[in-house]
């Protein structure tokens, strides 16, 4: 007779896997028998007025509040206007070669750009100005510029 191909190391392989093959196969038909099904209603979420996610379907009965789509803003709100009296402040810099500077608003120390197409007379650094505001395509720009 011939030796057993089969080594003491196979065999407890083999019993380790088909062990590990019978757990899954009754966990599996544990889960089966356990399982609360329902259907699609159990599987239901809900979100209320609140933004919140629950089980229960909304009122049908409960009151509904009409949104115009006009009031649904989408994005960054918009800025409110400023006042657009005259202002008064001085000149921190300005480079009369290239034609632009900024003025520092009195009392806020708001900074605005100003051009020189936006002046009324020549300025330099330093002089008291006043100015209007007026929207430009980075922000707010400084025009009608004189000097006090």
């Amino acid at each position: 007779m011939g030796k057993s191909q089969q080594t003491f190391n196979k065999k407890e392989k083999e019993k380790k896997r088909l062990e590990k093959r019978k757990q899954k196969q009754l966990k599996k038909e544990e889960r089966k028998a356990n399982a609360a099904g329902g259907g699609l209603e159990n599987m239901m979420a809900y979100v209320d007025e609140f933004g919140n996610i629950t089980d229960t379907p909304p009122d049908p009965d409960q009151k509904k509040k009409e949104i115009k789509a006009s009031s649904i803003e989408i994005g960054v709100p918009k800025k409110e206007k400023e006042e657009t009296g005259e202002r008064r402040g001085r000149v921190a810099f300005f480079n009369e070669s290239k034609g632009y500077g900024f003025i520092n608003q009195d009392g806020t120390q708001d900074r605005y750009f100003v051009h020189v197409h936006g002046t009324t007379e020549p300025i330099q650094e330093g002089d008291k100005v006043a100015f209007e505001l007026e929207q430009g395509p980075k922000g707010m720009n400084a025009v009608k510029v004189r000097r006090i």
